[in-house]
């Protein structure tokens, strides 16, 4: 007779743990941030049929969903005006309460090691600008490292307040962006999310298929070196560092990447593409800011890094809602890891201030190659974001130019009404330009904003 009450208890308590289950991926927590004035998407998982009612604090509204058949239930709820803490309460047989929630903007910062750095890898003067890295309105969600074959429905991790602790070990660049974004929008909370893996390709960030379909993508894939550092095959860390959290409402995306793509000549394909895979993956058009690779001495190859450079610049025209920084002038040509980060972060954010929400009506943007018109010897080159174009030094002997022979020299620059008029002996009909073509080469014209033109070539 004992022995079968034993059982019954037993039953009972298995029976009650697997009712008890309404669980959700860890990217929902306490301290996190969600994006204001949006309808925001909050899933999880119970027993199929289960069902579950959800209340957010800020407007006490119920919103009620029964799980499906995969014991997966997906919410749509709406969010106000920035602000907080809230509560979010989720109530199934058992209940998960969700504390100190913030409404505000939410950005993923990813790419390789320089979006990874942290004042802990030693940044110009970060033990300063941890100590006063206090700040309830910034929260930082880190993605650890790892790999998986397919796509994975969550991933470990928590969020956590920015105090000197925690931002010493988060992206710098990151925490820069957000303390300025923060301060231009007015106190409004920012949530990061940060995935980054240095050494890695781009490939490795987005979906597996879109390499295997796209046969110029799948061709420079299977030119990736094995590496010590991290994978290379295509997918792999987008499955359990991306994929994730796909669906978690977004303002939009940082990116800082290229290195371990230095060679490729087809890196603005290789951009292009993964930008409209997270684009599709969210089902949303968000803004999706990048940083250009500094100049640096890249092998034996003089124009390895360039070259990647040039095809960051392209992707500007061929993939709408994005902005890129430039750094050739806050960089050092013999440190793949540039320390100014601070300087990097601040651009980022005057970036998103402009386009993204229309508060920054300054010059953001670094000159950028718009187009050339050749009159006799003569070539006139103009630039997007060319006021007050001048010359670091004066003068300028960045600029190249070539003959129907493709052979360039050395040319005479001029600025002219915010253009560059441009003469070499050695080319009596000039056909194509090129201007800070070479790897550790920075930049030497500027705007009135004292930021650099990208280098080019032109096709």
């Amino acid at each position: 007779m004992n022995n079968n009450i034993f059982k019954f208890v037993f039953i009972l308590m298995i029976s009650s743990t697997m009712m008890a289950n309404v669980t959700l991926p860890n990217i929902f927590g306490d301290n996190m941030v969600l994006q204001r004035n949006s309808q925001v998407k909050i899933w999880g998982w119970a027993n199929p049929k289960e069902e579950i009612k959800l209340v957010s604090s800020w407007n006490n509204q119920e919103y009620k969903v029964v799980a499906n058949n995969q014991a997966q239930w997906e919410l749509n709820i709406k969010t106000p005006e920035a602000g907080g803490p809230y509560i979010i309460s989720i109530k199934g047989y058992n209940e998960v309460i969700l504390k100190n929630i913030l409404i505000g903007e939410v950005w993923v910062c990813s790419g390789q090691s320089n979006m990874e750095m942290s004042v802990s890898w030693g940044i110009d003067n970060g033990e300063e600008e941890a100590k006063n890295a206090t700040n309830h309105n910034i929260r930082f969600f880190t993605v650890p490292k790892l790999t998986a074959t397919s796509p994975q429905n969550n991933l470990l991790g928590n969020w956590v307040e920015s105090t000197p602790e925690t931002m010493k070990n988060f992206s710098a660049i990151g925490y820069f962006f957000a303390k300025r974004l923060k301060e231009d929008l007015k106190n409004v909370p920012i949530g990061l999310i940060s995935s980054n893996w240095g050494g890695t390709p781009a490939e490795i960030w987005m979906p597996e298929e879109v390499v295997q379909n796209d046969p110029v993508l799948l061709e420079n894939a299977k030119k990736l070196n094995e590496q010590e550092y991290g994978p290379r095959q295509p997918g792999r860390a987008y499955n359990a560092m991306i994929y994730p959290f796909v669906g978690f409402k977004i303002a939009g995306t940082l990116w800082y990447q290229g290195e371990s793509n230095v060679g490729s000549l087809v890196y603005d394909q290789t951009l292009s593409a993964l930008i409209t895979s997270w684009r599709k993956a969210w089902n949303d058009d968000f803004p999706f800011y990048y940083v250009q690779i500094a100049p640096y001495k890249t092998g034996s190859n003089n124009f390895s890094n360039v070259t990647v450079r040039n095809s960051q610049r392209k992707v500007l025209k061929e993939v709408s809602k994005t902005g890129m920084v430039l750094t050739s002038d806050i960089s050092d040509t013999i440190d793949i890891h540039p320390k100014n980060k601070k300087s990097v972060g601040i651009r980022l954010a005057n970036l998103a201030l402009a386009d993204t929400y229309k508060v920054n009506s300054n010059l953001v943007n670094g000159p950028l190659f718009k187009d050339f018109k050749v009159d006799k010897n003569k070539v006139i080159v103009s630039f997007d974001y060319a006021d007050g174009l001048y010359f670091k030094n004066k003068t300028s002997n960045q600029f190249e130019v070539a003959g129907a022979d493709s052979v360039f020299y050395p040319a005479e620059a001029l600025i002219k009404n915010n253009e560059v008029v441009l003469v070499s002996k050695k080319v009596v009909n000039p056909v194509k330009v090129r201007f800070a073509w070479g790897n550790t080469i920075q930049s030497d014209l500027f705007n009135k904003a004292n930021l650099p033109a990208s280098c080019f070539v032109t096709e």
